[in-house]
């Protein structure tokens, strides 16, 4: 059993997608949470998913270093950003997050379904960096942190740029958290009515 828990901060897309996780087989709706920050540590430590669906584009919080903090933990469950915002573009940012994949709201059941088990049996779910993306990123970031994402991107751990860069992790984490903001996709304000 795959047990998925939903971050999302419309009550209708987590309600949708909890009777969508009812229906199949060897997946279990475990949780969901609105995206605020007091909510989401509450559920997440409660239920223990293996799988976190979750969006990216939260009003009152950054999707993206929620699931930089989800990956921190020491027995994480696998994270896939669910999307409207799923583009090439949020490659970079996802990655350095330690995102296991991305897909599109407008996703269809079968390839929701099919992307919960690939991601939880592993496999990376986001699309290449290409050299026009990670020129745009480097774009928005200090010189600093382009080796520090350099070295991400390379795979070495936070530890490791630590000791290169003569760090605390802390300090290293820190930058992370800086970058993911650096790197945020501008996103159109919803309009009302």
């Amino acid at each position: 059993m795959i047990r998925v828990a939903v971050v999302d901060d419309h009550p209708a897309m987590r309600a949708g997608l909890a009777s969508v996780l009812h229906t199949e087989p060897e997946i279990v709706f475990a949780g969901e949470s609105d995206g605020q920050p007091e909510h989401v540590w509450p559920m997440l430590n409660i239920v223990r998913p293996d799988l976190v669906l979750l969006d990216y584009h939260l009003p009152h919080s950054d999707g993206l270093q929620i699931c930089y903090r989800i990956k921190r933990e020491i027995q994480a469950p696998k994270v896939l950003l669910f999307t409207a915002y799923a583009s090439p573009t949020l490659a970079l940012p996802a990655t350095l997050a330690h995102a296991d994949g991305m897909l599109p709201k407008g996703a269809g059941a079968r390839e929701l379904f099919e992307s919960i088990r690939q991601v939880s049996n592993g496999a990376r779910l986001l699309p290449p960096i290409t050299a026009a993306v990670l020129d745009d990123g480097y774009a928005c970031l200090h010189e600093d942190d382009r080796a520090l994402v350099a070295m991400l991107l390379d795979g070495a751990s936070e530890r490791e740029i630590g000791r290169t860069l003569d760090l605390p992790v802390r300090d290293v984490g820190h930058a992370v958290r800086r970058i993911l903001s650096a790197l945020q996709l501008e996103i159109p304000a919803r309009r009302s009515g």
